[in-house]
């Protein structure tokens, strides 16, 4: 259950429009259309290109993409605004610094975990984040269920691109899992599962031993996937098996994996 705070708009804070958001760095209004996004992008990306603004403007450069991505894309658009309005935007003070102000409270931490997410300071959200205990962090536990889905999905985004494909796929399994519990995203939901294959596929392996591997594979396979999908988890579910000297339980699962793919092709 989320812990909830009445907070005293205390005087001395400023206003909340002092943190930027994707709308205020792209220098357009909340309504603006597919193409005077795009305009606001470009004529922001020339500026803030190397070989004009040099190197110390990478940081902003990313951020810049970030916001285009999101708000170029319709789906990803009416998250953002969803989460944002709802999370943010009803406060009328530096919400940021009063979080901060709360010190190690676990709940006040969750929150600007996401507050820090929604304004594009995405490593200092990944900094909170760990120092209270990274994915043993209970989000859940001090942030509503949309609020915690959603900042789970885009924490998880920031770790895949630094990398830390481990965390970002116990993140999002731990997302499909509750959404398949109670839909959320919806339409957006394919979008997670997307991530959650090409981190499989082409990041994951290299970074975790054979029986981290073969606990992610049972994750996937209680996630119900598509049955093509489910097949590859079975095989590579097999391949951990098979390193970890289950040769017995390798080969049934072979078995099983080539049994329902006769089955799916008749």
């Amino acid at each position: 259950m989320a812990v909830t705070f009445n907070i005293p708009l205390q005087a001395g804070y400023n206003r909340f429009s002092v943190m930027n958001n994707y709308y205020e760095l792209l220098g357009v209004e909340r309504g603006a259309s597919a193409g005077e996004i795009k305009k606001a992008f470009r004529e922001k990306a020339k500026r803030l290109h190397p070989d004009i603004a040099g190197k110390t403007a990478e940081g902003q450069m990313r951020k810049l993409l970030t916001a285009y991505k999101t708000l170029s894309n319709g789906e990803r658009r009416y998250e953002y605004d969803r989460a944002y309005s709802r999370f943010v935007q009803a406060a009328g003070f530096n919400y940021r610094v009063w979080l901060q102000e709360q010190g190690d409270d676990p709940a006040s931490q969750a929150k600007l975990v996401f507050f820090e997410l929604l304004h594009l300071e995405d490593d200092e959200a990944i900094a909170i984040w760990r120092r209270n205990g990274g994915i043993n962090f209970p989000l859940e536990k001090y942030l509503d269920r949309d609020d915690w889905l959603d900042c789970c999905f885009i924490l998880a985004e920031e770790l895949d691109k630094r990398q830390h494909c481990y965390e970002a796929f116990r993140l999002l399994t731990l997302v499909l899992s509750e959404e398949r519990r109670q839909p959320y995203f919806r339409l957006f939901t394919p979008e997670i599962e997307r991530l959650i294959r090409e981190i499989v596929r082409l990041r994951l392996r290299p970074q975790v031993d054979d029986e981290t591997w073969v606990q992610c594979m049972e994750t996937l396979l209680g996630l119900n996937f598509p049955v093509r999908d489910t097949n590859i988890w079975l095989r590579s579910l097999a391949q951990g098996l098979y390193a970890l000297g289950d040769r017995a339980g390798a080969e049934q699962l072979m078995r099983a994996s080539k049994k329902q793919h006769t089955k799916n092709t008749k």
